[in-house]
């Protein structure tokens, strides 16, 4: 019997939540993200850590100062990603930009450029922005320039809606840290799949864009076990870490179809204005919470790599 993990990738398109190499090379998943907690995890493994420093080296040998060399890094990486997988590579706009959509819109046409000067066109990246309303209309922009881009840090139904109006390619909605905030807010260990508040989070969203027509991929991220990966099979895009890839391909059994295009649960179509999208935001406490505190996490791990290249 194949495993899970074979099942899954004939439902679901498998992105690779990790920026070792060697972990990519062994799962063979279609695309892979890169951001800078998974650029720091990535120093951890020998062949990602050869790749970060000689991209360091190179750096300091031109003249860059710290800043550039570390917005740098994700690209790098993303190079030798790119070499081992047939997708797309996800690669982050600074997290400090995520409420200044016109720097953002700059700040990922670097980045396009850096990747081009290094032989991967924009048919091979996704440029990646935190859902706020300011990366959302900096994703309509460049979307209209034929770049695509990935929303994250999506918590709610009504961020999910407006990636979809400004007609962003890819959404990530966390999962597991929806699961978390609730676990701490209910005070309970854990819960079924079937009720788990970030596993339900994705499935809104599914039924939303399915029943809606709407193309916009949903992409399920954060995962804190494989019984939540189970529960959206089916979903576009997953993408997982190394250690639960490793769960699921030693799994055995049968795994059911949890969502299709044609079980989508009918959902009426709404608009979101920015005067709503920050309303929603605002009086929503896990959506709040949890959008700033990842924008906050993502620049203190930037500012980590800064530490580091520093020293």
């Amino acid at each position: 019997m194949t495993s899970i993990l074979d099942q899954l990738r004939t439902m679901t398109t498998v992105v690779a939540d990790t920026g070792e190499l060697a972990a990519v090379r062994k799962h063979k998943p279609i695309d892979c993200t890169t951001n800078p907690s998974l650029v720091l995890k990535a120093f951890d493994a020998a062949d990602s850590r050869a790749v970060l420093e000689a991209e360091i080296e190179r750096g300091r040998a031109s003249g860059q100062d710290p800043a550039a060399i570390a917005a740098a890094l994700p690209i790098a990486l993303g190079v030798e990603l790119s070499k081992l997988i047939p997708g797309r590579i996800s690669t982050e706009v600074e997290a400090n930009l995520s409420f200044d959509a016109k720097a953002s819109v700059a700040r990922a046409l670097e980045i396009v450029e850096a990747y081009a000067a290094r032989g991967v066109g924009t048919d091979r990246i996704l440029i990646k922005l935190a859902a706020t309303w300011e990366g959302i209309r900096a994703a309509e922009v460049l979307q209209r320039q034929g770049i695509d881009c990935n929303l994250t840090l999506i918590f709610s139904l009504t961020q999910a809606i407006a990636s979809a109006d400004a007609g962003a390619f890819l959404i990530s909605p966390f999962v597991g840290r929806i699961t978390d905030w609730f676990k701490k807010a209910e005070g309970v260990d854990s819960y079924a799949a079937a009720k788990d508040p970030g596993v339900l989070s994705v499935r809104a969203i599914y039924d939303y864009y399915k029943s809606n027509g709407i193309s916009t991929i949903v992409m399920g991220a954060s995962f804190r076990n494989v019984e939540q990966i189970k529960a959206l099979a089916g979903c576009d895009n997953l993408t997982i870490s190394p250690a639960l890839l490793e769960e699921l391909g030693s799994e055995a059994g049968v795994l059911p179809l949890a969502l299709s295009n044609e079980a989508a649960a009918p959902t009426l179509r709404q608009t979101i204005d920015a005067p709503k999208f920050r309303w929603d935001v605002a009086i929503d406490p896990m959506a709040n919470e949890l959008l700033a505190n990842g924008i906050r996490g993502f620049d203190q791990d930037f500012r980590t790599m800064l530490g580091v290249l520093d020293r």
